[in-house]
């Protein structure tokens, strides 16, 4: 892999996020790895083109990686609802219109479960990180957690669609848990455990 992570590495966050940033971080802190915002930096946030999760993660990342001359990881994550034909999946903020209102992206989603008719409330989180090296090389770890959702949106805590989801085993939705659990067995942290083994095992 082209970059390893370290005690001690200075790395790039590829967002503007400051949800994403806040678990990513929390999810690098206990390796002592130095995480810096592309927002502090006053890196640009690129324009997400790809179609896929993996294609826009990658995006980012080398972007903010070539942009800092250092390391980058970037996120692109999303809900998908299998009754939705895994809608909203890569366009997820985009639901929220313009201004990225995730009350109004909630609502869409129950708006077009109730039109379907469908029965069907599982759902799942995905996550795919992208490791980038300044020279424009990049890694990909995929995570999801399954679940189902409910109405109407319960919790204040976390961010995104995090209040209509219930993780499978739990009763309470990632909006009314508490960071560390939600953050022990998010999307998010699944591909996060994939990142550090790999890196672990260039060691």
């Amino acid at each position: 892999m082209g970059v390893t992570l370290r005690r001690g590495t200075r790395l790039v966050i590829a967002s503007h996020n400051e949800g994403k940033v806040r678990e990513i971080a929390d999810l690098l802190a206990p390796y002592g790895i130095d995480a810096v915002s592309a927002g502090k930096l006053g890196l640009p946030e690129p324009e997400e083109t790809g179609d896929s999760f993996a294609e826009n993660a990658a995006l980012k990342a080398v972007a903010a990686a070539k942009a800092s001359g250092l390391p980058a990881l970037a996120d692109d994550s999303g809900l998908e609802v299998a009754a939705l034909g895994g809608e909203p999946g890569i366009h997820s903020a985009r639901w929220g219109g313009a201004a990225r209102d995730f009350g109004l992206a909630m609502e869409r989603v129950h708006r077009e479960l109730e039109a379907s008719g469908a029965r069907d409330q599982t759902a799942n989180f995905i996550c795919v990180l992208a490791l980038a090296s300044p020279d424009g090389g990049a890694e990909m770890f995929e995570g999801k957690v399954f679940g189902t959702l409910t109405w109407p949106p319960r919790g204040t805590r976390g961010f995104g669609y995090d209040p209509i989801f219930v993780p499978k085993g739990y009763s309470e939705t990632f909006g009314e848990m508490e960071p560390e659990l939600k953050d022990s067995i998010s999307h998010r942290a699944r591909a996060f455990e994939k990142l550090k083994l790999a890196a672990h095992d260039d060691e």
